[in-house]
C-alpha cells in the first residue's frame, strides 16, 4: 500500500473553519451507531468538544495527487461496476460505504467467483446477501467501499475493470408470473376420507411469489388418473405443474409414475435437502413439473421454497443444481421460522 497524501494533521482545537475530509462515526452502546459529522462539514467552535468526546484529538487535511482516489469517489465507481440488472445504488455515501438495493422484487444472483476475486484485491471490499435469496424492492442486497480513506487510483481501476467484465457480480432476476396447475394426489383425499390441506399451502407459496393457481385437479393413487389430470392442466394452459404427495417408497405412492406417464422428461428425483428429500423436478415440453412430497404440507419451509423461485427466474433445475443444495440443505426447524433470514439453502 502506497503512502497516502495526508499532508497535514491538525489538532482539533485548531481546526475551527476547516473541512472534514471524511465522515466521523459515533457509537453509543445500546443506543446509536452512525454518522456524527458528514464529510465536507465545516468545523464550528461548538463541534470541538463533541469531536474530542469521540476520541478525535486531530483531524486530517487532504491533498490528493492525480494518482490517488478518495473513498467516496471510489465507492461510487465500484458500485456502478458491481450493479447488474435489477440493482440500484445510492449516490449518497455514508461513512465511506455505498448501498446496492433491489430495483424490484426478484431473486438475488451473486457471481461468487468474481466476488471472491474482487475481494482478493484487499483495499476494496463488497459484501452481499447470499446467492439465490428472494428479495423485495428496495431491500439492501450488497454494500461496497474502499477500505482506506485514500488509495492508489490504479487499485480501484483494477477493481472496477474486474467487476465490469463478464457476468455482473450483483443482479436481481425478476420472477415470472405464471399460471400454475395443481394436481392433488392421494386416494384418502380423492374419496373424501380426509380433508385436503395441501392445496392452500401451495396456493399461498405461489401467490407470495406473484404467480397464481389457475386450475386444480384431484386424482387417487392411480398413475393413469394422475397423468390424465396433469395433461388436463396442460390443455388448459398451465405454465407450471405442481403435484402434491405420493412421492415416497410406499407402494401406494405412485405420483412419480403418473408424472412420468404424463410425458415428463429430464426427471431428477431426490434431493440432499431436509425437509424435502423425496422432491422431484422434471419438464413436459417447456413446462416445469414439481413433485412435492408430503413434508411440504407439514413443514412451513422445504426444498420447494429453494427451488420454486429459481424455476420462476427461468433457471433449469436438474441433478447438478439439486446436488449443490446439500451444503446448507438441513433446516434447523426453529420454533419461530425466520426464512429466508437463516442458513437454510444458503451455500
Amino acid at each position: 500500500m502506497a503512502e497516502i497524501s495526508l499532508k497535514k494533521i491538525i489538532p482539533v482545537t485548531e481546526a475551527v473553519g476547516m473541512v472534514l475530509p471524511h465522515d466521523i462515526t459515533e457509537i453509543v452502546k445500546d443506543g446509536f451507531k452512525g454518522r456524527a459529522f458528514k464529510k465536507g462539514h465545516v468545523i464550528r467552535p461548538s463541534d470541538v468538544e463533541h469531536l474530542r468526546r469521540l476520541g478525535k484529538e486531530h483531524i486530517y487535511v487532504l491533498q490528493l495527487s492525480p494518482e490517488e482516489i478518495h473513498e467516496n469517489e471510489a465507492a461510487l465507481l465500484m458500485a456502478k461496476a458491481l450493479a447488474g440488472a435489477g440493482v440500484e445504488y445510492s449516490t449518497e455515501i455514508v461513512e465511506g460505504k455505498v448501498s446496492l438495493t433491489a430495483a424490484a422484487d426478484g431473486l438475488l444472483k451473486i457471481n461468487r467467483e468474481a466476488l471472491y476475486r474482487f475481494n482478493l484485491l484487499g483495499e476494496v471490499m463488497c459484501a452481499t446477501l447470499q446467492d439465490n435469496t428472494p428479495v423485495k424492492k428496495g431491500e439492501q442486497v450488497a454494500a461496497s467501499r474502499l477500505i482506506p480513506l485514500v488509495a492508489e487510483r490504479r487499485v480501484v481501476d483494477q477493481a472496477v475493470a474486474m467487476a465490469a467484465s463478464g457476468t455482473p457480480i450483483v443482479r436481481v432476476t425478476p420472477l415470472a408470473k405464471v399460471k400454475a396447475g395443481l394436481v392433488i394426489t392421494g386416494s384418502e383425499v380423492f374419496y373424501g376420507r380426509i380433508q385436503d390441506r395441501f392445496e392452500q399451502v401451495l396456493r399461498d407459496k405461489l401467490t407470495l411469489l406473484g404467480s397464481e393457481v389457475a386450475m386444480v385437479g384431484f386424482a387417487p393413487d392411480d398413475p393413469a388418473q394422475i397423468a390424465a389430470e396433469i395433461r388436463k392442466c396442460l390443455d388448459q394452459g398451465a405454465e407450471l405443474i405442481v403435484t402434491s404427495g405420493g412421492m415416497s417408497v410406499d407402494p401406494d405412492d405412485v405420483t412419480r409414475q403418473g408424472i412420468k406417464d404424463a410425458g415428463a422428461e429430464s426427471i431428477a428425483y431426490g434431493t440432499p435437502v431436509l425437509p424435502g428429500a423425496m422432491f422431484l423436478v422434471g419438464r413436459i415440453g417447456t413446462v416445469p413439473v414439481l413433485g412435492v412430497p408430503a413434508c411440504g404440507m407439514f413443514h412451513r419451509i422445504t426444498v420447494l421454497d429453494l427451488v420454486l423461485p429459481r424455476i420462476l427466474a427461468g433457471e433449469a433445475i436438474g441433478r447438478e443444481e439439486l446436488a449443490m443444495l446439500g451444503h446448507g440443505g438441513l433446516c434447523r426447524n426453529c420454533p419461530q421460522c425466520q426464512y429466508p433470514i437463516c442458513s437454510f439453502g444458503k451455500a
